[in-house]
């Protein structure tokens, strides 16, 4: 069962969770599960840079060498900071999946409508920084929030950490969408 964020017509319907979850959440459960939530929509930004620097270079949005290097990496620092290694691999698949979702959305947008391309191409190596950045606290992030991340109220608080970070960032359907995708695996279990 996904995180249910579910956009229409500029809203947004959420099932909260009820007292008895919120009640059984370890103390601090939300702020510790919100920061992942912000974290992988900044991740999610940087998709749209990463598309602009591949549109019309022929380099794929699939780029299987540099995600096995991506999730090698969060892996090794996982096992560093003492966390769960397997889980952060699993978390960081869906943020990778999500990042996709908005590159070729915004691909075939492009392809449709040439007047949208944007009009300046991104250095793919710059983004990449970025991303590490961002990739490093998402770690750390997964590594603190193990406790929240495997209590029964964790869908929930994600669920509304999303639409806190969806109205704070004023995140479109796509990028909203693709937020659902990158934390499908947040929680354990």
């Amino acid at each position: 069962m996904g995180v249910a964020l579910l956009a229409g017509s500029g809203g947004a319907a959420v099932a909260a969770p009820s007292p008895r979850s919120a009640a059984v959440a370890p103390a601090g459960s939300y702020e510790r599960l919100h920061p992942l939530v912000d974290l992988a929509a900044q991740r999610l930004a940087t998709a749209d840079l990463v598309a602009a620097a591949k549109y019309g270079t022929g380099s794929p949005v699939d780029d299987p060498a540099r995600e096995k290097q991506v999730l090698d990496d969060v892996a090794r620092q996982a096992r560093e900071l003492g966390a769960d290694p397997e889980a952060t691999v699993r978390i960081f698949r869906d943020q990778i999946e999500a990042n996709k979702v908005v590159q070729r959305e915004l691909h075939r947008r492009w392809d449709a409508d040439p007047s949208q391309v944007p009009a300046e191409k991104p250095d793919l190596g710059e983004v990449r920084k970025e991303i590490n950045r961002v990739n490093g606290e998402l770690v750390r992030g997964i590594a603190d929030s193990a406790a929240a991340r495997s209590a029964p109220s964790c869908r929930g608080l994600v669920t509304v950490a999303g639409v806190r970070v969806r109205h704070e960032r004023q995140l479109d359907l796509l990028h909203t969408v693709a937020l659902e995708r990158a934390l499908r695996s947040v929680c354990a279990g």
